[in-house]
């Protein structure tokens, strides 16, 4: 059902029924440790490329909520991926070893919502069962292809943030138990004309604004209806300017905000103003956030991975970073 311009409730609700993160070292020493599934003690998994390790990542942690769910690889419709490499290769070459039916997708941090978008639209229509929902970034990998070989051992500005070596997947069901996805607001590109590529921050927190804004406006619904609203890598400036830039409307989430990026690791680990990345999101959802609804702390959230969606080229011809950003709506009955 339709509401409004931009929402759409589910009435055959999707329900998440496992979920599996794989982190990388440096994550695996941050404030989450406790939640996430596997921590890599080598982030090249013993692959001859950061990209090749990135890719075993995220085919690890895809067979891994597969069977978590206490499911085979041939009962899955279609598998839903994304990440931050050149043609999603990461996605892709997971996907050439799982043999499952496959969409691509690429929002990039968005990724991870985008595709709890549409494996929700595709299974309340009936049409599917089962769907795998997954991201990976690779810090390292991410370096190379956004900003600069490693080995000029270029240093952090004050506003970047670090780039998350980590990979996340959800399965998606028609029935069982789980948190189920009540409704999803598509979001629209929003470009404060930010062009330093450096302060993601700053670009995706407008857009995240106005997702949120669209979705309570069309729900009917007030911030504090959630016990939570969830933000995938805005990190501590974008976090800070997200919820000034909403108080200027009026609403005021900072007792209920949480941002991915923020949590994932500790001030000790010098990494400015936090995580990004593709892999995020989908990491701390699919461990931390999905325990926090079994255990109860959380009951219903709104989840909104961001996107900042530029590209090496066009920084480097002086375009703007325009930025999106999807809602979830996540009710656990």
């Amino acid at each position: 059902m339709k509401l409004g311009k931009q929402t759409y409730k589910f009435e055959r609700k999707p329900i998440i029924i496992s979920g599996f993160g794989v982190a990388g070292p440096k994550e695996g020493e941050g404030n989450l440790k406790d939640y996430f599934d596997k921590i890599l003690e080598d982030d090249r998994l013993g692959e001859k490329s950061y990209e090749k390790a990135e890719s075993e990542m995220h085919y690890f942690a895809i067979l891994s909520a597969i069977k978590k769910a206490g499911l085979e690889v041939n009962q899955i419709d279609c598998m839903m991926a994304g990440d931050l490499l050149n043609q999603i290769v990461s996605s892709t070459f997971s996907a050439r070893e799982l043999e499952i039916p496959y969409l691509g997708l690429y929002n990039a941090c968005s990724t991870f919502s985008e595709s709890l978008l549409l494996a929700s639209f595709l299974i309340s229509s009936g049409n599917m069962k089962y769907i795998t929902c997954s991201t990976s970034s690779h810090f390292s990998s991410a370096e190379r292809l956004y900003r600069y070989p490693l080995e000029l051992g270029t240093q952090m500005t004050p506003t970047a943030q670090w780039t998350v070596t980590g990979s996340g997947c959800c399965v998606l069901s028609s029935s069982g138990e789980g948190v189920a996805i009540d409704s999803a607001t598509i979001g629209k590109v929003v470009d404060y004309d930010i062009t330093d590529t450096n302060n993601m921050g700053a670009a995706m927190a407008p857009a995240c604004a106005d997702t949120i804004k669209t979705h309570l406006l069309e729900t009917g619904r007030n911030a504090d209806y959630y016990d939570a609203i969830i933000t995938g890598d805005l990190g501590i400036f974008g976090s800070q300017m997200l919820e000034e830039l909403l108080q200027s409307d009026g609403i005021d989430i900072s007792s209920r905000h949480r941002d991915c990026g923020k949590m994932i690791f500790r001030e000790s680990q010098k990494v400015k103003m936090g995580g990004s990345g593709a892999g995020c999101s989908s990491l701390v959802f699919s461990t931390y956030f999905l325990k926090q609804f079994e255990e109860g702390e959380i009951k219903k959230a709104l989840f909104l991975p961001t996107g900042a969606l530029m590209s090496k080229d066009s920084s480097l011809q002086g375009e703007t970073i325009p930025a999106i950003s999807h809602a979830i709506s996540l009710i656990k009955e």
